[in-house]
């Protein structure tokens, strides 16, 4: 079993920064592609960012291409989330997620493990 820990979350004007972690347990961090989802109030849980097993292959959602970069850090079995030019669309609980099979895709069905999420308020 696998627990992520989501972290980092919070309220920020429009335009500017936060970076969110997610720690994981467990000593299998390096074999599992991670990935980034968020949901906002009223919509679907939608895909945001997905990185291998090493961090050498990353996937963006269009809506966030440009402005979000995930990268993970194996000696410390976590993954980031790093967000610029952040809008009010961008308010979402976020959550992080671990796929066993290593292929980081866009669809909620490959992962096997989530976070509780971290809310990320955008103001306008």
């Amino acid at each position: 079993q696998v627990q992520l820990v989501e972290s980092g979350g919070g309220l920020v004007q429009a335009g500017g920064s936060l970076r969110l972690s997610c720690a994981t347990s467990g000593r299998t961090f390096s074999s599992y592609a991670m990935g980034w989802f968020r949901q906002a109030p009223g919509k679907e849980r939608e895909f945001v960012a997905a990185i291998g097993r090493r961090g050498g292959s990353t996937y963006y959602a269009d809506p966030v291409k440009g402005r979000f970069g995930i990268s993970r850090d194996n000696a410390k079995n976590t993954v980031y989330l790093q967000m610029n030019s952040l809008e009010p669309e961008d308010t979402a609980v976020y959550y992080c997620a671990a796929d066993r099979t290593g292929r980081g895709t866009s669809s909620q069905g490959s992962y096997d493990y989530w976070g509780q999420g971290t809310q990320v308020t955008v103001s306008s």
